[in-house]
């Protein structure tokens, strides 16, 4: 079984499915770690989530356009900031009903996932702090550790107790960097497809990693995040 990680899919469809064949993912017997945000940018959120559903080994992590989503969702709430944050394509997808299967796999989803002292988290955490001190939505929304890590990359090889660290959220875009890269143990998985750029897929193992077309090339209708 071959171990991936995506993330910050937000409605790239058409990106999942070229990252899926480039890699050569098999939905049936590898492992799919999904860091969130498949929600908000493009208008084929609805589409993702099904495809996700297919991978019989996949573990979701919520991401914050996720939360707003499922708050929607449930509660009914519509705030402006998240319509005006990719919101409306989502909404849109749905023809403002979500699926009960979307809404169950966000429902179970995770803050954070740890395996072969790997850490895998949206937004980040505290290095400083145990977990169980930690606020969801330090999980969900802070860049601290991306930042601490790319300050010190060029003098530490860690600044955690994890081998490895992926993240979502903090676009590489940020960075200058248009392919995941990586800062002390702290890989960043979201190359700004939401903004027109690459979807990415990573090995979790090899560190080799599959990209997608840009999603401004393939959606050129519409305008993405």
């Amino acid at each position: 079984m071959a171990r991936f990680v995506i993330s910050d899919i937000h409605g790239a469809y058409k990106a999942l499915l070229q990252c899926f064949e480039r890699s050569g993912f098999d939905p049936d017997k590898d492992l799919l770690i999904c860091l969130g945000d498949v929600c908000d940018g493009y208008e084929e959120v609805k589409s993702c989530f099904d495809e996700l559903l297919s991978v019989k080994n996949l573990i979701y992590i919520i991401g914050n356009h996720d939360l707003w989503c499922y708050k929607w969702a449930k509660y009914g709430e519509k705030p402006f900031i998240w319509l005006e944050q990719g919101g409306y394509a989502t909404l849109k997808s749905y023809h403002g009903a979500f699926d009960k299967n979307h809404l169950e796999l966000l429902e179970n989803s995770k803050y954070y996932h740890i395996i072969d002292n790997m850490m895998f988290v949206h937004g980040g955490f505290d290095i400083n702090t145990t977990l169980d001190k930690h606020s969801n939505d330090i999980f969900i929304w802070d860049r601290r550790l991306v930042f601490e890590a790319y300050s010190e990359h060029k003098n530490k090889e860690k600044i955690s107790a994890y081998d490895k660290v992926f993240v979502g959220h903090t676009p590489t875009i940020k960075f200058n960097h248009f392919c995941p890269v990586k800062f002390c143990e702290v890989t960043l998985t979201d190359t700004g497809a939401g903004w027109g750029q690459k979807l990415s897929i990573i090995n979790i193992d090899s560190g080799q990693f599959f990209q997608s077309d840009p999603t401004a090339k393939i959606y050129q209708n519409m305008p993405g995040r």
